[in-house]
């Protein structure tokens, strides 16, 4: 079987504002295609946050969000219900820390020290799972298995080569997304591309129910 692959540069990334103004989101991939927010079955996005303030509430849709740039941000998930332990905060603070929580839970932005930005991964509950790995290289191969209905590779971090079983190499820069569909035991090996200094990526898996 042919290997289908997709690569989506960062220069590509349409921007959208939020309703609200306090920050812009840019679409990487969704399935299905062009589907709207209340029906699509996975998303995948870049968002730059400028201003504090609430989460707009996604149900029945699992999220995972990571800080790409900036100083951070305090993310304070509020329980449906008060309760002694009604409040738990996500730290994001380093770049690639990871918060992970779900779409319908009441969340409260609070910016560190100005603007952010950072990756969304999010998946319909009972429509699809999926899985977000960070890679981080020092200058070594990093050497991987893929599985997936849909892999998504994002460069997070320096320029990549990625090779993938024996198809030839292909380059990618700090924001491009490599998709790959129907990747079975895929080998996968990321390097630096020639280039000194750390790499990072971030491998997401998706499984359809």
């Amino acid at each position: 079987m042919t290997l289908k692959t997709t690569l989506i540069r960062a220069a590509e990334l349409v921007a959208s504002p939020w309703k609200n103004g306090g920050g812009v989101t840019r679409e990487i991939a969704a399935h299905p295609q062009g589907a709207p927010l209340d029906t699509f079955v996975w998303r995948v996005s870049v968002a730059d946050v400028a201003a504090a303030g609430p989460f707009s509430k996604f149900p029945a849709i699992d999220r995972t969000l990571v800080l790409l740039s900036g100083a951070g941000m305090l993310l304070d998930e509020h329980a449906a219900h008060d309760s002694e332990h009604g409040l738990h905060t996500h730290t994001l603070t380093q770049p690639l820390d990871v918060a992970r929580f779900a779409g319908e839970a009441a969340i409260d932005a609070q910016l560190v020290d100005g603007a952010t930005r950072d990756f969304n991964l999010m998946l319909r509950r009972g429509a699809a799972t999926g899985t977000l790995d960070v890679w981080r290289g020092d200058g070594r191969d990093m050497q991987r298995t893929l599985n997936g209905d849909v892999v998504l590779l994002y460069c997070a971090a320096g320029r990549v080569t990625l090779t993938l079983g024996d198809t030839p190499p292909l380059h990618c820069a700090t924001g491009d997304t490599l998709r790959i569909d129907a990747a079975a035991a895929l080998p996968c090996v990321a390097s630096a591309a020639g280039m000194p200094g750390a790499i990072a990526l971030l491998a997401i898996e998706i499984r359809y129910a």
